[in-house]
């Protein structure tokens, strides 16, 4: 199967034809920093670039340093693709977005409902005062950016 002609899914999702993926390959295959970049429309000096700036992007390296890229490291690039060139963040505040993507799914989720309800009678009224600060300030943020 011929490679991609432009910036394209990895994943398969715009396959029909029973294959993996749109370059042939079954989506837990690794792929060379050639294929990473013709599929996502990245050329490969940006990637080798992230690699210096990203210390989670980390490819395996083989004799002569040629990078295969495993589907955590795509999943990776993609994500940092999305942060810098589609939302605008630099990569500085990328770095800190990806680490605290890290620290929210690590961090157990805690429903208002247990807030209110847990621990002494007294400090049920901070949590509630909390709770009803910070949800004015995410209707101010909201509406900040509805403007």
């Amino acid at each position: 199967m011929n490679a991609p002609i432009g910036p394209g899914p990895i994943d398969g999702s715009a396959q029909n034809d029973g294959s993996s993926s749109i370059d042939g390959k079954d989506a837990a295959a690794f792929r060379t920093i050639g294929e990473v970049a013709n599929a996502l429309g990245i050329r490969q000096h940006v990637l080798r670039y992230w690699e210096e700036h990203f210390p989670t992007l980390r490819p395996l390296t083989r004799a002569g340093g040629r990078r295969y890229y495993r589907p955590e490291d795509v999943a990776l690039v993609m994500e940092i693709d999305r942060l810098l060139n589609r939302e605008g963040y630099t990569i500085k505040g990328a770095k800190q977005a990806l680490r605290g993507a890290k620290v929210a799914l690590k961090q157990p989720v805690v429903s208002e409902t247990t807030v209110a309800n847990d621990g002494a009678g007294e400090n049920n009224s901070d949590y509630t005062g909390l709770a009803t600060a910070l949800r004015g300030l995410r209707n101010r943020l909201a509406a900040a950016l509805m403007d």
